[in-house]
Order: C-alpha cells, then sequence, then structure tokens
C-alpha cells in the first residue's frame, strides 16, 4: 500500500493544478532555472587551480569563491522564497536572473581573490531565484508521487547541463583564460532570461499570494520549523548535496594534482561519473509510481552510506588503484538523486500554501550544508582521502536524521506524513 502524506487543513486550499501535464519544453525550461547554479559552479571548476595562481593565493581560498556563492544562494533563497509568495513567480525569477548576469560580468573584471568571493557571493544570491521559483512552480502544480517524478525527470536536464560544463570550461578557459567563463556565463544567463520572461507562466493566481513583508514571511518559516517532519525531510536532500559537493570541490584536485590527470581528462570523467548522476534519477522517476517514496528513501540511504564507506577504504588503502576509486565514485553518486526528489516531494506536499518559502528553506537548507562541506576536503587534506571521508559524514548525517527524526524505521514502518 503506498505510504503518502496527509494534507493539512490549509493545504485543502492550496490543491494542485490536476489537468496539467508538463511537456520537454516545460521540463527543460524549468530543468535549465534548477541548474543555473550548478552550471555557474561546474564550468568554473577546472579553473579553480588558474584562479590560485593568477590571483597569488591559495587552493583553500580558491575554493571558498565556490563556498561563498553557496552561501550567498543560501541567504538568496530565504529571501526569495517568500518573495515569490507576496507577488508571484515570475517578477522575482526575471530580477534574480538579470542580476546574475551582471554579477557574472563583473567577475569577470577583478583583481584579486577577495573581490571574486564577494561577487560570487552575490551571484549565488541573484541565481538562487532561478532555483527556488522553479521548486515552487512545481508545487503549485504537483504534490506526491507526481511531483516526484517530475523532479526526477528535471534531474536528466540538472545533471546533463553540468556534464558539459567542465569542458566547456576548460576549453574556454584553455582558449581565452578563467576570466572568459564568466563571460561565458554572462552569455547563458541573458538567454535564459529571454526564455523565461517568454514561456514561464505565472502559476500563483493574486488570490494566493501572501499578504505582508517580513514578519509574513517569518511567520512562514515559523511554521515549517515548528514541523519536525518537514525539517527531516527538507534536511535530507541537503546532506545529498553535501555528498555530491565533497565530490564536486575536491575532485579536480584529486584527480588532477593527486593522481596526475590532465584538465581533459578530468572533464571526461566529470561527464561519466555525471552521467550516474542522471541514471539514478531516472530510475527513480521509473519506479516512483510503484513504490512510494519513503520507500525508496529508506533503501537508497543505508546503500549511499555504505558506498561512501567502501569509498573510503579504497582511498585510505590504494587498493585497486585509481580504476576501483573510480568505479565505486560512480555508483555513490548514481545514488545521490535517488533520496533528495522524494524527500523534497514529500516535504513541499506538506505546505503548498506557502510553496515559495517551503522552497526556499529546502534549498537554503541544501546551500548551507554545501558552503560548510566544500571546503572541508581541503582542510583535511585535499585528497581522495579528504574527500571521501567528508562522504561518508554527509551520507551519515542524512540516514541518521531520517532514522531518529521520522516514523521511517519504527515498527510497522508506515509514514504518516
Amino acid at each position: 500500500m503506498r505510504e503518502t502524506p496527509t494534507p493539512t487543513t490549509a493545504e485543502a486550499a492550496f490543491e494542485p493544478t490536476p489537468t496539467f501535464r508538463p511537456n520537454a519544453k516545460y521540463v527543460l525550461l524549468l530543468g535549465l532555472m534548477c541548474a543555473l547554479p550548478a552550471i555557474s559552479t561546474d564550468i568554473y571548476l577546472p579553473s579553480l587551480p588558474d584562479v590560485a595562481r593568477d590571483l597569488d593565493t591559495s587552493a583553500t581560498a580558491a575554493q571558498l569563491t565556490m563556498s561563498a556563492m553557496m552561501l550567498g544562494g543560501a541567504v538568496g533563497q530565504l529571501v526569495i522564497g517568500p518573495v515569490s509568495d507576496r507577488f508571484g513567480r515570475r517578477a522575482p525569477v526575471l530580477i534574480g536572473v538579470a542580476l546574475h548576469v551582471v554579477t557574472s560580468l563583473l567577475c569577470a573584471l577583478v583583481v584579486n581573490i577577495e573581490a571574486l568571493i564577494g561577487l560570487r557571493l552575490a551571484q549565488g544570491f541573484f541565481n538562487a531565484a532561478a532555483t527556488v521559483v522553479a521548486m515552487a512552480v512545481i508545487r503549485d502544480r504537483f504534490v506526491g508521487a507526481d511531483a516526484s517524478r517530475l523532479i526526477s525527470r528535471l534531474m536528466l536536464v540538472i545533471g546533463i547541463a553540468p556534464l558539459f560544463a567542465p569542458s566547456v570550461g576548460g576549453l574556454i578557459a584553455g582558449q581565452a583564460g578563467w576570466r572568459a567563463v564568466f563571460v561565458a556565463l554572462a552569455v547563458f544567463g541573458a538567454a535564459l532570461w529571454l526564455v523565461v520572461w517568454r514561456r514561464l507562466p505565472e502559476t500563483l493566481p493574486v488570490e494566493r499570494r501572501r499578504d505582508g513583508g517580513i514578519r509574513t514571511a517569518l511567520r512562514g518559516y515559523a511554521r515549517l520549523v515548528r514541523d519536525r517532519h518537514f525539517l527531516a525531510l527538507a534536511v535530507m536532500p541537503g546532506l545529498g548535496v553535501g555528498v555530491l559537493m565533497s565530490y564536486v570541490v575536491g575532485s579536480p584536485f584529486v584527480l588532477q594534482e593527486g593522481y596526475g590527470l590532465t584538465s581533459q581528462q578530468f572533464a571526461v570523467l566529470f561527464a561519466i561519473n555525471g552521467l550516474g548522476l542522471v541514471a539514478g534519477a531516472q530510475v527513480n522517476a521509473s519506479i516512483v509510481r510503484r513504490i512510494a517514496p519513503i520507500r525508496i528513501i529508506r533503501v537508497a540511504l543505508p546503500v549511499s552510506l555504505a558506498l561512501t564507506l567502501v569509498l573510503l577504504a579504497i582511498a585510505v588503502t590504494g587498493f585497486g588503484g585509481l580504476p576501483l576509486l573510480l568505479v565505486v565514485l560512480w555508483l555513490v553518486l548514481a545514488m545521490v538523486n535517488l533520496a533528495p526528489p522524494n524527500a523534497s516531494a514529500l516535504a513541499l506536499s506538506r505546505h503548498g500554501e506557502v510553496a515559495g518559502t517551503a522552497a526556499a528553506f529546502m534549498g537554503a537548507t541544501g546551500a548551507a550544508i554545501s558552503a560548510v562541506v566544500s571546503p572541508l576536503s581541503s582542510v583535511l587534506g585535499a585528497d581522495a582521502t579528504a574527500m571521501a571521508l567528508v562522504m561518508v559524514g554527509s551520507a551519515a548525517a542524512a540516514l541518521l536524521v531520517l532514522a531518529l527524526a521520522t516514523p521511517a524505521y519504527r515498527r510497522g514502518g508506515a509514514w504518516n506524513g
């Protein structure tokens, strides 16, 4: 029997659009909106060593440009989510993407690492609008397994777009320098702005918008914080992102400096590993209509932890060398996208009346966790062992949250929302 959360009384007034069926163009648009922060991160990855050399700084300082963007994204989502509940979905995303373009161009002009860190913080704040609005739009029209299935389909776009980002970024940086990468980000942002302006409909009618300012937003967040099951579900995707980001930020140094791969070889391996992310998301999309989302989470998280422990053992002992390390790493990444779409869909289904605020809370949690996790592998040694250790910590934390803060593993295993 399927296990689905029971809607609250307030939820009844905010049922999704039952007859809407997303076509491929609609999924592509929402996917590109969600992928904007990932593309802004991944296209820049091969340039990290060059940035450190050109701006005469350390690898840790260069990685802080990644953490700053994630922190900016966390704060941006907390602000933009309630704004989208108050003023609708279109205006916030159009303003946010436009300012992403401006900050991208300014990043290309910096002369020191401090300025780049500050501008990446602002860039993360502004492009958070694209992600939080995309998630809110999904909740405006879908709940439960339908929402989980759509989020998993979005992962195809979110996964494929960054597959090519490091290759494109490496090619651009190799031909024109790392500053040209930010010019390319500005061009991409301008193109996305145009498509959103022309193709994204408003999904939040005026009668469903929430009046008020800061106090209303704070009341919305207070309501979410009081819902412990929502909190648990909201944190789990962020911890899944923690596993991913420990790889994303650590892999350039582990594979290029630790194992001596060239930037081109790294880009190819990054793309192959990205296929694991896409594969996991599509497996989830195909099974979520037959298996309850919480059941998928119950299996995915323990398997993820087991795989990260195997990865750590390989990194510590060197058993199997780089080939075995890459095989297990691919499997770890394939598991990353099984739990988050289901946890996100279950969390959003509990608070449809403040979908923007709920989506912002989840996104901010993920971005904050990523900001904390990103520099850890460098602090711990910037090698394969450090990267794997951070992955183990994130996977273990996600499993502990599921086991201790939800009824998922209690006798009977029923999820009552």
